[in-house]
């Protein structure tokens, strides 16, 4: 009559979006004047908290927070702030998770910042940043 259930794994209810892709991203944010670049990255802000904050208990400030009060207030200087820790963040829990995928704070300053000086710079750091995003949500559908 008992059941005896246990649970090593915490399988999420809801499954993270493992579907982001650079195209995507800059062709929907031009058409919808960046409302969607807003969506998306808040919605990653919310995820990396969602996959990593039990484990190295940080919270990764919501990118509306840093979009619309914080960027103007400090003359753009927070948002490369917050970029820079995201983007830390995400490569310690790949590192943590055993993921071989190279990304880390190194990326957005190598190719989201100063690679803006070659032009390609931001769209190889975009692909990079969701291609890590997406590995992460998928291991963390499969394994929690």
């Amino acid at each position: 009559m008992e059941e005896n259930i246990t649970t090593e794994t915490r399988v999420p209810a809801t499954p993270l979006r493992t579907n982001r892709g650079m195209v995507k991203f800059i062709l929907l944010s031009l058409v919808t004047l960046s409302i969607y670049a807003i969506v998306c990255l808040t919605h990653i802000s919310n995820e990396i908290n969602k996959v990593a904050g039990p484990y190295d208990q940080k919270k990764t400030m919501n990118y509306c927070l840093v979009f619309f009060l914080l960027s103007w207030l400090t003359l753009g200087i927070f948002p490369l702030i917050w970029w820079s820790m995201l983007c830390s963040r995400m490569g310690n829990e790949l590192t943590r998770r055993g993921i071989d995928c190279k990304f880390g704070a190194g990326t957005y300053w190598g190719w989201g910042f100063f690679g803006t000086f070659i032009i390609v710079g931001p769209f190889v750091f975009y692909h990079k940043f969701f291609k890590a995003m997406n590995l992460l949500n998928a291991d963390y559908n499969e394994r929690g």
